[in-house]
C-alpha cells in the first residue's frame, strides 16, 4: 500500500535567492562559541517559521524504519520516514543529508524541481541535529547509494544545540556518560549495544518462560535489608513511621514464595548497594534471580549455561566486539573445580596446611597487601579474588567455596566447611553464584544470627524473624542463583567497563 504524501504546507512568505555554500557538520567543525550558535538557530527556526515551515504538531505516521527500507530495498519504492538530520551537502540546486533513526541512515536527496522553490530554499535552513520527517521514492545513486529523493518534508523537532563534535561522539568520558543521549545520537554502535541489551533481557524472559519459570515481583523497599553482605541505601516511610530500606538482593522475598508453594520463579529487576563505585560495580544494578524447588546446584548450574548460550546466539552472534575485547570461549565445555583445587593450582599442594604467618608472607611475597588482623581464611579469599578470578577467561564453575562465605547455601554432605555452590566466572568477572539452598530453619537461624554479631550483637535488629518463621513452615529443598546482568552484557560484548552496558550509570557530583 503506498503511503499518504506529506499534507501540502501552507506558504506565508518567501526567502529570495541564496549564496551556494557547502554545509557539513558545520557547527560541529567551527570554534564558533555556543551562545552565537544557539542565536543562528533560533534565527533559522524564525526563518522556517515565517515561511510556513517551523514545527509541526500534527501526527506523523511512518511507513518504516530506516533499517526496514535497507532490508527491503525497492528502486522507485514510496516511503515516508522520519529521523534526525545528520549531515548537510548543499550542491546548490541539489541538497544531499544524510537522515539516522536508532543507528540506521539513509541518504537523502532533495531536488529544487521536485520539492519547488519554497520547499527547497526553507530546507537550507535546517541545522544538523533538527529531527524531520520526508516522504519520496527510492532509487540508487551513480555510486551504489541507496538513497530517498525526497518531494515533500516536514521539520517534527528543533534543535537549538549542536551535536556532539564530529559527530564521532563526546571526548571526555564522563561526558558520554552524564549526557548520554549525545553518546546515543554520535555513535551508531553505543545505540546498538544498547538495542541489543534490551534484547538480551527479552531473551533471558523468554528463555526461563518456555521452561516453565513464572516471573514474580517482590518488594524494592524492604524493612530489613538481607539476602547478600552488602551496605543498603536507607530511606523513610513517613505514613508508617518506620525507617526502610531499598533492597540488597530479593533472595529472602523468593524463598517466601517456595515455601507458599511456588516452585519455579525468577525475578527480573534492580538492586541497590551503598558501596564504592568501579569498573565492575554500580550502586544500582540489574539482577537475575532464579529459583527451583527439588533442583540442587546442579540443576542451576546447567540452566544458567543453557540461559547464556542462548542470549550470546540470538542476541550477540553477530555482534562486533571492540577490536581488543577479550574474547571468552563459549563453545568448548565450562570448566568446573573445586575453590580448594584452585588455591592449591597457584599457592601449592600443602597451602592449607602452612601456618598463619607462612601464609602471610607468601601472599605478600605474590604483590597482595594483607591486612595484619586477617586469619588464614581472609588471606585465602584474598589470593582468590586478586590473583585467581581475574586470570579465568573462559567460563568456569568455581565449587565447594568456604561455608563462611556463603551463609544462605547448603554444606557439602562430605564436608561441613564447605559449601554446595558455584561462582560462574567469565573474563575475570563473577557473572553467577548459584546454590544447592539452605531449608534448616534451625541452621539458617543459627548462621544468620552469627553474621548478625552473634547473641549479643545486633541480632535483634537485623535477624528477618518473617523469614525465619516462614521456613520454619517447611520449604522444599531448591536451588537457586543469581545472574548479574550488566556484567552478562559486558562479557558478551567485549565491554570493560560496567558502565558502558549501563544506560545512566551512577557519577560522583560535579565539583
Amino acid at each position: 500500500m503506498r503511503p499518504s504524501r506529506i499534507d501540502a504546507f501552507t506558504i506565508r512568505g518567501g526567502f529570495g535567492k541564496f549564496q551556494r555554500y557547502l554545509r557539513v557538520m558545520e557547527y560541529t567543525m567551527s570554534e564558533t562559541p555556543l551562545a552565537e550558535i544557539i542565536e543562528q538557530r533560533r534565527r533559522n527556526l524564525e526563518h522556517l517559521n515565517t515561511a510556513g515551515f517551523g514545527v509541526s504538531n500534527a501526527p506523523f505516521e511512518r511507513s518504516g524504519t530506516i533499517a526496514e527500507i535497507h532490508k527491503t530495498f525497492s528502486e522507485g519504492a514510496a516511503h515516508q520516514l522520519a529521523g534526525r538530520i545528520m549531515t548537510v551537502r548543499d550542491m546548490g540546486k541539489s541538497v544531499f543529508a544524510d537522515l539516522r533513526d536508532g543507528n540506521e541512515r539513509l541518504q537523502l536527496y532533495l531536488q529544487r524541481k521536485h520539492l519547488g522553490d519554497d520547499a527547497f530554499l526553507a530546507f537550507k535552513h535546517i541545522d544538523l541535529g533538527d529531527i524531520v520527517g520526508v516522504h519520496g521514492e527510492l532509487f540508487t545513486t551513480r555510486t551504489g547509494e541507496p538513497s530517498l529523493r525526497v518531494d515533500a518534508w516536514r521539520l517534527l523537532a528543533k534543535a537549538l544545540r549542536p551535536p556532539p563534535e564530529k559527530w564521532h561522539g563526546l571526548k571526555d568520558v564522563e561526558s558520554r556518560y552524564r549526557r548520554r543521549y549525545l553518546d546515543l545520537i554520535a555513535n551508531p554502535d553505543r545505540h546498538d549495544l544498547f538495542r541489543r541489551r534490551s534484547e538480551a533481557v527479552r531473551a533471558v524472559r523468554n528463555f526461563l518462560d518456555k521452561h516453565g519459570f513464572h516471573e514474580v515481583e517482590t518488594p524494592m523497599m524492604q524493612p530489613i535489608p538481607g539476602g547478600a553482605a552488602a551496605r543498603p541505601f536507607r530511606t523513610r516511610y513517613d505514613a508508617l513511621h518506620a525507617d526502610m530500606y531499598l533492597r540488597i538482593a530479593p533472595e529472602l522475598y523468593l524463598k517466601r514464595l517456595l515455601v507458599g508453594g511456588f516452585e519455579k520463579i525468577y525475578e527480573l529487576n534492580r538492586n541497590f548497594r551503598n558501596e564504592g563505585l568501579s569498573r565492575s560495580h554500580n550502586p544500582e544494578f540489574t539482577m537475575l534471580e532464579v529459583y527451583q524447588a527439588y533442583g540442587d546446584r546442579t540443576v542451576m548450574q546447567r540452566l544458567v549455561r543453557d540461559l547464556i548460550l542462548h542470549v550470546r546466539d540470538t542476541v550477540f552472534a553477530d555482534y562486533k566486539a571492540p577490536p581488543d575485547a577479550r574474547i571468552p570461549d563459549f563453545t568448548t565445555p565450562w570448566r568446573e573445580i573445586a575453590y580448594r583445587d584452585l588455591i592449591r593450582e597457584t599457592m601449592g599442594a600443602d597451602w592449607f596446611d602452612q601456618p598463619l604467618d607462612n601464609a602471610r608472607a607468601a601472599a605478600a611475597e605474590r604483590g597482595l597487601t594483607i591486612e595484619p588482623q586477617w586469619d588464614h581464611k581472609e588471606i585465602t579469599h584474598e589470593i582468590y579474588e586478586k590473583l585467581i578470578e581475574r586470570t579465568l577467561l573462559n567460563p568456569t564453575f568455581v565449587t565447594r567455596l568456604p561455608a563462611h562465605l556463603v551463609p544462605l547455601a547448603r554444606t557439602c554432605d562430605d564436608d561441613p566447611d564447605s559449601v554446595d555452590v558455584f561462582e560462574l566466572v567469565i573474563d575475570g568477572w563473577e557473572i553467577a553464584p548459584g546454590y544447592s539452598e539452605l531449608n534448616d530453619s534451625v541452621e539458617q537461624r543459627r548462621r544468620m544470627t552469627a553474621q548478625a554479631g552473634g547473641e549479643h550483637g545486633d541480632a535483634a535488629e537485623t535477624l528477618d524473624i518473617d523469614f525465619i518463621e516462614a521456613l520454619e513452615h517447611g520449604m522444599p529443598p531448591a536451588g537457586g542463583m543469581g545472574v548479574g546482568i550488566d556484567r552478562l552484557i559486558m562479557v558478551l560484548a567485549g565491554i570493560e567497563t560496567i558502565r558502558d552496558v549501563i544506560l545512566f550509570p551512577q557519577l560522583r557530583p560535579r565539583s
